[in-house]
């Protein structure tokens, strides 16, 4: 047993993080009082904190972490059960993109190189601003379509 020093209440250690550098080798606060103190720390910090964030997720550490566990049998079912749930959650933008894919394939569609926005050649993607309508694409870049989804909402019905 262990009384916390943040709440005061005693505590099995079970309930304490482990620390090795406490003579008991668990931390001094209560695994509660932890996870209250960090979400009050990120409420008060959050743009600062999300900005970091998303840094570290670029990281060549964590993108080969990513890499390697796509390749791993539990990576791959994950992977699968995210794009049945995509399909049956979106099941119009599913069949869009399916149709889309098919027309460039079969020369019916073709792939611009530039981006009708900005004029750009980095990533050009294909946008739907209506969903009913599969084959009636605008070819723009990734900045550009993020930016377009950021004030827009596509048509689905």
């Amino acid at each position: 047993m262990k009384v916390c020093r943040e709440c005061g209440i005693e505590k099995d250690l079970g309930s304490f993080y482990k620390h090795s550098a406490m003579l008991d080798g668990h931390l001094n606060k209560c695994i509660d009082c932890v996870k209250a103190r960090v979400k009050k720390h990120r409420d008060a910090n959050i743009e600062r904190i999300q900005a970091y964030d998303k840094k570290r997720n670029k990281f060549p550490h964590r993108l080969d972490a990513v890499k390697k566990y796509a390749k791993t049998e539990k990576g791959k079912e994950v992977k699968k059960i995210s794009q049945i749930n995509y399909r049956k959650k979106y099941p119009m933008k599913y069949a869009a993109h399916v149709l889309t894919g098919n027309a460039i394939r079969d020369g019916k569609l073709i792939r611009q190189l530039n981006c009708s926005v900005c004029n750009s050649t980095n990533k050009v993607e294909g946008h739907h601003d209506d969903y009913t309508k599969p084959l009636d694409i605008r070819w723009i870049c990734e900045k550009c379509h993020k930016e377009w989804h950021r004030h827009n909402k596509p048509i689905y019905e």
